[in-house]
């Protein structure tokens, strides 16, 4: 098997983090597995593949956090055919992302594809919202010269197929709710962040960047504070952090965390804040399920598919902001509703785990393979 990104840990984001698990789950199934990827930094011991390819790449315009890779479409090729490539799994839809399909093609080599961002909405935070229609067709046509494209929810399969998507297949995420755990919460972090015993800590993770409505994220906290003692603690990097952190210098600002130091920082918070509206997912939304943390977020992704309404968390209706408001700031100042909440988020988490996950990736590019064959 194969599998190329133009994004991989060590960066931090929902697709990265998402790939590598994928990519060591197929691993546990014990399938050889060529990653390839942009030059990024040295893994740990412990991360090293079968067989990597690594291409050169560069940073994206305007968030130079995040790399491509160039479209060397012989190297990879010869890669895959060297390797005896039996399926292909495609996360990115970038120039390396490209020359790969084509490769596979070439080759006759199947290929399933991931939907992992939404950059029809994502160019409207950037003030190129016209091309919206245009990304779409772009995001069609690379996913439709696949033989399928993976999903993780019903309700963004739904809108895919019906959008002209040919074989639009759901692969649920997972969480790995032995790392984030509720016994991680930190007395000494809290007092870090300089967290009253009074006070509610609320939580942002993800990247600060204008299309995680970060805006939207601030009104609801002042909502909550206007309410409750409180403090707003964001954990992620991004082109809007230095921007953010000048204008809110009252707040907490932690940068990237990764592992049990990012669990930890869940763990010791008291309520999530997920105001995003460009979201194939939002990960972000089960580890702080995992971590006995309420949440309250825009009903669909992760939140519609696996947070009961009043039970685990609030959803809200998709893009309302008015209501979101108004229930973060409900929900902040309930205290027994909120660890309520906690213990319920967590249970359904721990249902979640990625080995099913693992096992369902496996046997759809095996599945593809036998297909081929």
């Amino acid at each position: 098997m194969a599998v190329v990104s133009e994004t991989y840990p060590p960066e931090i984001n929902g697709v990265a983090l998402t790939v590598a698990t994928l990519t060591r789950g197929l691993h546990a199934e014990r399938h050889d597995v060529l990653l390839i990827r942009p030059s990024q930094t040295t893994f740990a011991a412990e991360d090293q593949l079968t067989e990597e390819l690594i291409v050169p790449g560069g940073s994206l315009p305007r968030y130079p956090a995040l790399r491509f890779g160039w479209p060397v479409y012989f190297r990879v090729r010869s890669a895959l055919k060297r390797f005896r490539v039996d399926a292909l799994y495609i996360a990115t839809e970038g120039p390396l992302g490209w020359a790969a399909m084509l490769a596979a093609r070439h080759l006759g080599i199947p290929v399933a594809s991931g939907f992992h961002t939404r950059f029809d909405d994502f160019v409207g935070h950037y003030g190129l919202g016209f091309l919206r229609s245009t990304a779409f067709r772009y995001l069609r046509a690379f996913h439709n010269r696949g033989q399928a494209t993976l999903v993780p929810t019903e309700q963004l399969r739904a809108e895919l197929s019906a959008g002209g998507f040919r074989d639009v297949r759901i692969l649920e995420r997972g969480v790995d709710s032995d790392l984030f755990h509720p016994m991680r919460r930190s007395a000494a972090l809290r007092s870090a962040w300089g967290v009253a015993d009074n006070e509610l800590a609320v939580l942002f993770v993800g990247r600060v960047a204008p299309e995680k409505n970060l805006d939207l994220t601030v009104r609801a906290f002042d909502a909550i504070a206007a309410r409750t003692p409180a403090k707003m603690i964001w954990v992620g990097d991004g082109p809007a952090r230095a921007a953010m952190a000048e204008r809110y210098p009252q707040h907490v600002w932690c940068g990237m965390q990764r592992g049990e130091k990012l669990a930890e920082h869940f763990a010791s918070s008291d309520l999530f804040l997920f105001a995003s509206i460009t979201e194939t997912f939002g990960n972000v939304t089960l580890e702080a399920m995992a971590s006995g943390l309420p949440t309250v977020a825009y009903a669909y992704g992760a939140a519609g598919q696996h947070i009961c309404d009043g039970i685990d968390g609030r959803t809200v209706a998709f893009n309302d902001e008015q209501a979101f408001v108004a229930i973060a700031s409900d929900l902040g100042s309930r205290a027994n509703e909120r660890r309520a909440m906690g213990v319920a988020a967590r249970n359904t988490a721990q249902k979640l785990g990625p080995r099913a996950v693992s096992e369902r990736f496996a046997a759809i590019l095996s599945e593809l393979a036998g297909a081929s064959a």
